[in-house]
């Protein structure tokens, strides 16, 4: 098997799904629409489904769903703009957003493919769907711990201490140096009504956020900072907002709670040089999920790579039969 993606595919079918509280969240079918269904999943939180995900799937074998999590992507109202009340905007909203979806399509049973922030959802999805899960694909394995999170925008400033010297310094209202309060800082300046103070805030967390990823390769312009402003406003905000409260979840539950998981086949990809997500959340996650199988890529980070891709589509056009 080759470990190129396959050719560029569009949807055949598309619409906006009204999931209450005024919000209505984009959806996209594309592929075989007898195949098997599968979900992607979103990073971010707030990144939006993108095009390149659609590559990964055998068009003649999958049924592929993508769509924009709440307020953002072409998901309405989007997040960028300062009064949207992001109140609704939950992981459990999330969960239910995506129950809801899959029952609009008709689907029993779907397979979940995503990563970073979208394996935290996929998990906390399928702990309490197991039932309508037929397998998981993740790369950069998260659970949204509130130490992964203190990890990601404190401790890996041990790394780049100049990078988080400025990424602190652009909230100095920041009751302290603790994560909540920092973070609780950028949520209020995003969803501040000065375009001025939203622009600051988001272009200082982006800088951050392109910081920790800056011993990655890839092409093209930076991560975080090189999206189109109004994608890139409602990430930071919806990030902010999810991080500073800890997702909503407990400490530890995703891994504590992993035994629900259990007659799942999953695969899990990890990058040893993942910065910003170190490896530890994948095997911890591995050794609590009876039925996963941990791959980890030694010259990867957390955008992944060659070998990444190739060991997640392996997983795929195998499940694809099953």
């Amino acid at each position: 098997m080759s470990d190129e993606k396959y050719p560029p595919i569009e949807p055949y079918e598309h619409g906006m799904l009204d999931v209450g509280d005024g919000n209505h969240v984009y959806w996209e079918v594309c592929g075989n629409p007898d195949g098997k269904p599968a979900a992607v999943v979103h990073g971010g939180p707030g990144s939006g489904c993108g095009t390149g995900a659609r590559r990964m799937f055998d068009p003649e074998r999958y049924r592929v769903v993508l769509f924009d999590q709440r307020n953002c992507g072409r998901s309405t109202p989007h997040a960028s703009d300062p009064a949207v009340d992001l109140r609704h905007n939950t992981t459990d909203h999330l969960i239910a957003d995506m129950e809801r979806l899959r029952v609009h399509l008709g689907i029993d049973r779907w397979l979940l493919h995503g990563g970073s922030w979208g394996s935290t959802l996929i998990l906390a999805y399928a702990e309490r769907y197991p039932e309508r899960v037929s397998e998981i694909v993740i790369p950069s394995v998260t659970t949204t711990r509130r130490s992964e999170i203190d990890w990601l925008y404190r401790g890996a400033g041990r790394f780049f201490p100049e990078a988080w010297e400025l990424f602190r310094a652009g909230v100095p209202e920041a009751a302290s140096d603790a994560t909540p309060d920092v973070l609780a800082a950028y949520a209020r300046r995003t969803a501040d009504p000065d375009p001025e103070v939203r622009a600051r805030a988001t272009a200082d967390w982006c800088a951050w956020e392109d910081a920790v990823l800056s011993q990655e390769a890839y092409t093209g312009p930076p991560p975080f900072s090189g999206r189109p402003d109004r994608a890139r406003q409602a990430l930071v905000r919806i990030c902010a907002h999810y991080f500073s409260h800890g997702a909503w979840l407990e400490e530890g539950q995703l891994i504590r709670d992993a035994g629900r998981l259990a007659g799942i086949p999953g695969v899990l990809v990890h990058g040893r040089m993942d910065m910003g997500g170190p490896l530890i959340t994948a095997w911890e996650l591995a050794r609590a999920w009876p039925d996963a199988e941990l791959t980890v890529i030694n010259d990867a980070g957390h955008l992944g790579g060659t070998a990444t891709r190739r060991a997640l589509m392996a997983a795929l056009n195998r499940f694809a039969r099953s």
